[in-house]
C-alpha cells in the first residue's frame, strides 16, 4: 500500500549506543536511572526499548535524541559521533525525528501547517508537495485542511509522524506512540505503523511498556532492567528462549514449575508434574541450567501455548480462573501439587471455575532455568 512512495525519504542511518549512564539528582537522592546502556540497530531496522515504567527507557530515547546530556557514553547516527567524550551535538543538527506520548500537534494550525512546521527554509511550493506526499505516505489524503481536534486519536498519531518524517531524519524516535490510544486501536495501528515505515526505509527507535506493541512493530526489542538491556534478541526469541527468569516473567505470560533432569540411555530428560519431558534439542541454555543445579533440580517455563487441554490425559488441573479472549480462554489452572499454570485452550471449551480437566505439554523445545527455593 505503501511502497509507491518509499523513494522520497533519505538512506536511513546506523545507530550506535554504547555505555550510556544516567545519574538524576532527586529529593538531595542521586538516582542512577541508565546504568551501562548499549545497543545498535542497522539501517532501515526498527528497534524497540521494552520495559516497566520508571526502567530507563524514555530517558535513553531522550539521550539519544540530544534532550538529556548522560554522565558517560556515546551515540553515533549514520557513523557520525553525536554524543562522546568532549562532544556534544545539540539535537537539532543531530537528524533525528521524534513522536511524543501526547503527539504535540499545535491545535491552532491545520494539518497542513503541522506536518509543514518544520520545512522552514522551503518555498511554498516546496513545502506543500512535501506535505501532499506524507500525507499520501500515511493515508490521510485529502485532510490538509483539517484540524487536530476534528481527527481520531489514530489520524492524529498519523498526522504526529508525518510530521516527524517531513524534514526527512535518518533516524526516527517513538515515545509511547500509543499510550494514548484505546487498547484495541494499538496493536491495528503498530502493524499499519510497521508497514508504513518500512516503506520509507527508516531507521526507528521505538520504547513502550508494552510487549504486543513491540513485537507488532519491532525486529529486535531489548527488554531493559535497572538501567540496562537485559536480553536484546528477535521478538520469537525473546519469547520462547528468554535468557533470565526476569525477561520470561515480563514477556509473555507463563509459569514456572519445578522439575528434575535426568539421565536415561544418554538421553536428557526432565521430570516435572505434568510427566516426563524429553529434551528433543540440547540448547546451551537448557544444558548450562541443568548443569548449574548439582541435585539436577531445574524451573522449566511453561507457556500458555504449551499446556494443551486433553480429556483423555490422566493428569488432572483444577479451573481456578478463566479470562474470555474472543477465540480463546486464558484458563488459570491449579495442579494437585498447588502449582498453578496457564492454558490456552479453543473457547468452545467453556469449562466452569472449579472443574477439573485433563491436560498435558506439548512444545518443541524446553526453556529452563537454575531452580530457586520461590518456585511453587
Amino acid at each position: 500500500m505503501y511502497s509507491q512512495y518509499a523513494m522520497a525519504l533519505p538512506t536511513p542511518a546506523t545507530l550506535q549506543v554504547d555505555d550510556l549512564s544516567v545519574v538524576f539528582s532527586r529529593d538531595g537522592r542521586r538516582q542512577r536511572v541508565l546504568n551501562g546502556l548499549s545497543f545498535s540497530l542497522a539501517q532501515g531496522e526498527i528497534g524497540c526499548l521494552l520495559g516497566a515504567s520508571g526502567c530507563g527507557k524514555s530517558t535513553a530515547l531522550r539521550v539519544i535524541a540530544g534532550f538529556v546530556r548522560p554522565e558517560r557514553g556515546a551515540v553515533a547516527i549514520g557513523g557520525r559521533s553525536m554524543l562522546g567524550a568532549n562532544l556534544w551535538v545539540p539535537p537539532e543538527a543531530r537528524g533525528t525525528g521524534v513522536v511524543f506520548q501526547d503527539y504535540a500537534l499545535f491545535p491552532h494550525l491545520d494539518i497542513e501547517s503541522n506536518i509543514g512546521f518544520g520545512l522552514k527554509g522551503r518555498t511554498a511550493s516546496e513545502r506543500a508537495a512535501r506535505v501532499t506526499e506524507m500525507l499520501r505516505l500515511v493515508g490521510l489524503d485529502g485532510m490538509n485542511q483539517r484540524f487536530p481536534h476534528e481527527l481520531s486519536g489514530g489520524q492524529q498519531q498519523r498526522v504526529a509522524l508525518a510530521r516527524a518524517l517531513a524534514p526527512a531524519p535518518a533516524l526516527l524516535l517513538l515515545d509511547e506512540p500509543f499510550s494514548s490510544l484505546d487498547p484495541e486501536l494499538r496493536e491495528r495501528l503498530a502493524l499499519e505503523l510497521r508497514e508504513i515505515l518500512k516503506a520509507a526505509a527508516i531507521t526507528t527507535l521505538l520504547v513502550t511498556h508494552d510487549q504486543y506493541e513491540a513485537f507488532a512493530m519491532a525486529d529486535s526489542v531489548g527488554v531493559m532492567a535497572d538501567g540496562r538491556i537485559a536480553q536484546w534478541d528477535t521478538p520469537y526469541r525473546l519469547y520462547h528462549q528468554p535468557v533470565s527468569r526476569e525477561v520470561a516473567d515480563f514477556v509473555g505470560h507463563g509459569a514456572f514449575l519445578p522439575g528434575r533432569v535426568r539421565e536415561a540411555d544418554g538421553n536428557a530428560q526432565i521430570e516435572i508434574e505434568l510427566g516426563t519431558l524429553p529434551i528433543l534439542a540440547r540448547t546451551d541454555q537448557a544444558i548450562a541450567s541443568a548443569m548449574a543445579a548439582p541435585t539436577g533440580e531445574v524451573t522449566v517455563l511453561l507457556r500458555p501455548d504449551d499446556v494443551v487441554h486433553d480429556d483423555a490425559s490422566p493428569v488432572q488441573a483444577q479451573v481456578v480462573r478463566k479470562a474470555f479472549r474472543g477465540a480463546q480462554f486464558l484458563y488459570t489452572l491449579k495442579l494437585p501439587s498447588g502449582a498453578t499454570l496457564l492454558a490456552l485452550v479453543p473457547s468452545h471449551h467453556d469449562h466452569p471455575v472449579g472443574e477439573q480437566i485433563g491436560i498435558r505439554f506439548a512444545a518443541d523445545h524446553i526453556v529452563t532455568f537454575e531452580s530457586r527455593n520461590d518456585t511453587p
